[in-house]
């Protein structure tokens, strides 16, 4: 009788490790990274048959800095323009913990942020 609907759920036996509801949130400066890291982390879920959403994609964030060229405020009014582009991605999985393990355990390029957070159902 360990496999009987109740409402809608299935009841599992006390050894099976809970399933967690875990986003995995990534960041970067440089898209083609970014969603080569991203590729891999959905390659991994679906060859274990995971539940996967994503990645999503967030909207850039862009962050500017505007400065005078000239050091001592003299000469012309000449301004130099700086920008760095944010990429966020997300991706959420619904599995034990002991296999997102071993899904984040792939090599992750630098310059690639990872967080991992995990919520319960």
């Amino acid at each position: 009788m360990a496999d009987y609907k109740v409402q809608g759920k299935v009841a599992h036996d006390d050894n099976e490790e809970p399933i967690h509801k875990i986003r995995i949130t990534l960041t970067s400066s440089n898209v083609k990274i970014l969603e080569k890291v991203c590729a891999e982390l959905t390659r991994g879920a679906k060859e274990k048959s995971l539940r996967v959403k994503g990645p999503v994609r967030i909207p850039t964030r862009i962050l500017r800095i505007t400065t005078r060229k000239t050091p001592c405020g003299e000469g012309s009014k000449t301004w130099d323009r700086f920008q760095m582009r944010i990429h966020k991605r997300l991706i959420d999985l619904h599995s034990s913990s002991a296999i997102v393990k071993q899904i984040t355990s792939i090599s992750i390029e630098p310059g690639v942020d990872v967080e991992v957070t995990i919520a319960d159902e």
